[in-house]
């Protein structure tokens, strides 16, 4: 019944039914009439089991979820065989939840009485025609899905019991009134604050850095010195585009010769048509025709296609492509020819023949230039390709350099400078040129060079044959190299170091009340700002972790700047915000729909505790 209700879901309606009972249904099945035991089960929670039959229907749609979410990326992880048992893992995790739901409203007593069971029947609008509960339409629906009446009913009590847990359990939290202001005070607060700058910069510029300090530093950091790999390539470059040819008088006659379709329009016929309802209609038309009648002034009356009748029947000219099927069967040759009664989609028609333009076909002098074209295009890629295997033979006979290559190809190779697999020069930019030269194949031995390339084609007109003439193995750069910013580092970590230890003791002092230390540093606080806690940078996260000042008084804290520069902080007040109204009832919602959740991963996690769990055969499988 499962397979009939997948292949039912693809209909409109029953996708709208399938929504309500899919958890239900497919989670946790109908009850014993749609899975029998066999002792080959999932597992048994608390006693009842999960059938073999309901983990691999929920497996089936778990996977085609995730299958429908990732797209192509689904058939990678397919092929993983730890990641399709994750699958099959959370499928048996939600059959095993969903029992316990069911369980834990049966403990609770909660009912769904047959009066509601019927009103959201009655309700449902897939059940309805013209706003009103369509019987015959719903027991059709249904049986689609392989239900009978009893069946989907249960499966709808079931869903909705299920439904009225979560519903009772979700929908009781609330905040109070004095809760919620004091929230919507706390999160719109705003703190004015001043910031005075201990300049990290001018402290490194006075620090002594000794050789000793520096050779150690190198020692216990040399993994931030690599030098990464890097690459000196020639290369010879093949380009179809610019090997030029020329075309012959012969050579554009013979193409033309053996490609006249190409510049020819096929035979074109014009139809007049009379659209009828029924054949007698038609017929009667036809016997007028016969006697003379004029066939574009019965079109104009008779015809039921407004568009053609506008026009006395004409059709226009048609192409063989273009003419429609009963146009074509019609099988009318000759100028005039009148069919008799053809039936259609549209009804009935009588056609008529009105005139017959043959084929045609274009003198070569207009189309000579375009055809010169594509001769010397066809001609220069013959010539690219001889040339391409020629340059390869050349390449593969003669490994040790790219001599013989440049020979065959009639150009000398090109030589790029140093390069890293971050940085590949512009013009060799393409994925199989870059496949070639990283994959470690092309590479010599102690930097030597190594062997050319088979030929590389890129998109489809280029090609090349690469060799590498040098190259340097990952390796530390040597002291002397990076010296000078050894140094730097140092100097710049002393100077932090400096300034943290300087503004530790400053806010000591000033939070002492005195302030001699901070004038002695040349500080001062600079303009007031006002903060508010949707900032991210790190002086607003500072200033909203300080205790709130006293009256007249400041409250001092540490950050920093972009720079890298200690900050000194001044919280000098502190204002409760306010809120839009829009935005308090949505804070308020969001409060009381994580503490629902929260409260919901408790039940659960305790249902999950309590709960006597067996894991049968087929989950283990």
């Amino acid at each position: 019944m499962m397979d009939n209700l997948r292949a039912a879901s693809n209909h409109v309606a029953l996708k709208i039914i399938l929504a309500l009972i899919i958890v239900s249904f497919v989670l946790t099945g109908v009850g014993n009439f749609l899975v029998g035991g066999n002792g080959d089960y999932a597992a048994k929670v608390n006693g009842h089991e999960i059938s073999r039959t309901q983990l691999e229907r929920a497996f089936s749609n778990e996977r085609s979820r995730q299958q429908q979410m990732l797209g192509d990326q689904f058939s990678q992880l397919a092929s993983n065989e730890g990641y399709m048992q994750q699958i099959r893992q959370q499928a048996l995790s939600q059959l095993i939840d969903e029992m316990l739901l069911d369980q834990y409203a049966k403990d609770l007593k909660l009912a769904i009485s047959d009066e509601q069971i019927k009103q959201a029947i009655f309700t449902q609008p897939a059940f309805q025609t013209d706003g009103k509960f369509d019987n015959a339409k719903y027991l059709n629906l249904i049986s689609n899905m392989g239900f009978s009446a009893d069946q989907y009913a249960e499966a709808l009590r079931k869903q909705l019991t299920t439904q009225q847990l979560i519903k009772a359990l979700t929908d009781t939290d609330f905040m109070l009134s004095n809760e919620s202001d004091s929230l919507a005070a706390l999160v719109s607060q705003q703190r004015v604050v001043r910031t005075a700058t201990i300049d990290v910069g001018q402290l490194a510029a006075k620090q002594q850095v000794s050789d000793e300090e520096s050779k150690n530093y190198y020692e216990q950091h040399k993994n931030s010195f690599m030098a990464p790999e890097q690459f000196r390539v020639s290369y010879i470059k093949l380009d179809a585009a610019s090997m030029q040819e020329s075309a012959s008088d012969s050579e554009i006659q013979s193409w033309y010769d053996e490609h006249k379709a190409d510049y020819g329009q096929p035979q074109r016929n014009r139809y007049s048509i009379i659209q009828t309802k029924t054949e007698a209609e038609a017929q009667t038309l036809v016997d007028e025709l016969k006697k003379g009648a004029d066939f574009a002034t019965l079109a104009k009356e008779k015809s039921a296609d407004p568009i053609s009748a506008r026009k006395g029947g004409d059709m226009g000219w048609l192409e063989p492509s273009t003419t429609p099927d009963e146009l074509t069967d019609a099988n009318l040759t000759s100028k005039g020819q009148l069919s008799g009664v053809i039936k259609s989609s549209v009804g009935f028609l009588v056609v008529r023949l009105d005139d017959i333009q043959p084929e045609q076909i274009k003198p070569l002098a207009e189309v000579r230039d375009a055809i010169a074209d594509k001769v010397k295009q066809e001609k220069g890629i013959d010539a690219y390709y001889k040339l391409q295997q020629k340059v390869s033979d050349a390449a593969s006979n003669d490994n040790e350099s790219l001599a013989s290559a440049e020979q065959a190809a009639g150009v000398k190779a090109v030589e790029t400078g140093w390069f890293s697999r971050d940085n590949l020069p512009a013009e060799l930019n393409f994925k199989p040129v870059e496949q070639a030269i990283f994959n470690g194949g092309l590479v010599g031995e102690n930097g030597a060079p190594g062997s050319n390339s088979d030929i590389i084609t890129v998109d489809g007109d280029r090609a090349f044959i690469v060799r590498i003439s040098e190259h340097k193995a990952e390796a530390v750069k040597p002291f002397a190299e990076v010296q000078a910013q050894i140094v730097d580092s140092i100097k710049h970590n002393k100077a932090e170091k400096q300034a943290k230890a300087n503004a530790d003791s400053i806010i000591a002092e000033l939070k002492a009340g005195k302030d001699e230390a901070f004038k002695a540093a040349g500080l001062s606080f600079g303009a007031a700002k006002t903060l508010t806690r949707n900032g991210q940078d790190a002086v607003t996260q500072a200033a909203f972790s300080l205790p709130q000042p006293a009256k007249d008084k400041a409250s001092y804290g540490v950050s920093e700047d972009m720079q890298g520069n200690v900050l000194l902080l001044s919280l000098d007040q502190v204002h409760a915000g306010t809120i839009p109204e829009q935005q308090r009832q949505a804070m308020i919602q969001g409060v009381t729909q994580n503490n629902a959740q929260i409260a919901f991963e408790a039940l659960m996690s305790n249902l999950r505790k309590e709960a006597k769990i067996k894991y049968g055969s087929a989950a283990q499988q």
